[in-house]
Formats: C-alpha cells, structure tokens, sequence
C-alpha cells in the first residue's frame, strides 16, 4: 500500500467500522478451504468427475453463503441437483453438500480452535481506544462459535451473519444488504462507514452499498481483483493501517 492510500484510512474521520470475519479477522478461511477441498474432493471422485481446483474456491465459494456457493459451483461444473435434503445420500442435494462440508468444518474448529490474526487484533484494539462501534458481516452461520473460539465476541455490538440473513431473508454478498444491516445497528451512514473484506463478493457488496471507504485484504484473491471488484485500497494484513 502507497502512502497516498494509506491516507485514505483516517479513523477518527468515520464513524462505524463493520468487518468480514474468514480471512480479514480469523484465518478460518483456512479451515473453510480444507472442509470445502474434502467435500468436493469426495463428491467429485463419486461423481467421476476432474478433482476440485483450488481457483474454483475463489471463483465460486469465497464470501458466498454456504449453500448459494454449493450451488454457484455446481453450475459452473453444468451439475444440476435439487436444492433441498432428498433425505438420500449426502451428495443428492445442494443442502446435502452444504451440510456435509459444515460438518468438516465445525470438527475441526472443535478440535483446532482459532486465533485471530494479531494485526487485525492490534486494529481492533486501536478502534476500542478510539470509542468506535464495530461490528461483524459474515456469510457464514459460524461467526459466532467461531468469535467465541477466538476469544473477540465482546469487540462486536452487531455480529450480521448467514444466521440473521437467513432469518430476515436478506440477500447475501454481493448484495449490499447484511452490511447495510450492520449499519443500521451501529446508528451509522454508509458514507460515513469503512467495510473490510478478503472476498471480491464482499468488496463488491461494499461498493454497490455506498460505504465510504472499502478495504481489500489480499488473503490470495490478488490485489488486481479486488480493486477491481471496488476497493478502495489493498492491504495484505490490517497491521498496515495502525500507527
């Protein structure tokens, strides 16, 4: 990041802060990466199908909801399945898939547990210091076992998650929709708010929301991309924007 950019992030000039959770907070996009590899790595040998690809992860998995990417990457393979539980085997159904990959990740972040990365910690500790309100956007229905397992509930007043969208049927990323929410609960405008993001879905989402200032965190979608897809700048870790 140029130091023209890092002049964009002034904390004190904004007023509410509302961060995606895998990859920006904790690495469970790590964990997710390996229980997506397992799930898609057996349906596709039953299937007799070319073994998943890591790239199809960003391309279809990464900050979508968990049964909207199923879907997204099955069509993008030309596979068709029905949408609920056949109560059949496992890989019948979009949610069959859906839940066999939560069950790999929820066994590992038992087993694992989680820690945050320490610059978005030491970020976080900046904004507490500085009386902002934050809050989470997540598309995962884990953000908060897994804030709990890393210890950062209590950072949050708002924590807007695939849980509460599902619930209040609102669209996921790239809709700006669950940070618009987010917003709402922290009593901020979106012009006057910074969202952070890994996924070219969410940086998306966040510019198509009017929010003031869009951060990417290249965890591997590439800094081409996600200014691409909207950012307003590009970090590789948030310990760049603490002074």
């Amino acid at each position: 990041m140029t130091r023209d950019s890092l002049h964009q992030f002034e904390p004190a000039a904004f007023d509410a802060f509302l961060f995606d959770l895998d990859g920006v907070i904790t690495p469970t996009v790590e964990v997710h990466r390996r229980a997506w590899q397992q799930t898609f790595d057996a349906l596709f040998e039953q299937m007799g199908l070319p073994p998943y690809r890591e790239a199809e992860y960003f391309e279809s998995l990464d900050g979508r909801a968990r049964f909207e990417g199923v879907a997204t990457l099955l069509s993008a393979r030309g596979i068709s399945l029905p949408e609920g539980d056949t109560g059949g085997e496992w890989q019948a159904s979009i949610q069959g898939i859906g839940n066999r990959k939560n069950q790999a990740f929820t066994e590992v972040l038992e087993r694992d547990g989680i820690a945050a990365y320490p610059g978005s910690v030491h970020l976080l500790d900046q904004l507490r210091d500085l009386g902002k309100p934050l809050a989470v956007v997540s598309s995962s229905r884990n953000a908060e076992p897994v804030l709990r397992a890393a210890g950062l509930r209590d950072r949050f007043l708002a924590v807007v998650d695939g849980v509460v969208a599902a619930r209040d049927q609102l669209p996921g990323k790239p809709a700006p929709d669950t940070f618009q929410r987010a917003g709402e609960q922290l009593g901020a405008k979106p012009e006057n708010t910074v969202v952070f993001e890994d996924a070219i879905s969410g940086v998306e989402a966040g510019r198509a929301g009017g929010f003031g200032l869009v951060v990417g965190v290249d965890r591997g979608a590439g800094e081409t991309a996600l200014r691409r897809a909207g950012a307003h700048l590009v970090v590789q870790d948030l310990e760049e924007l603490t002074r």
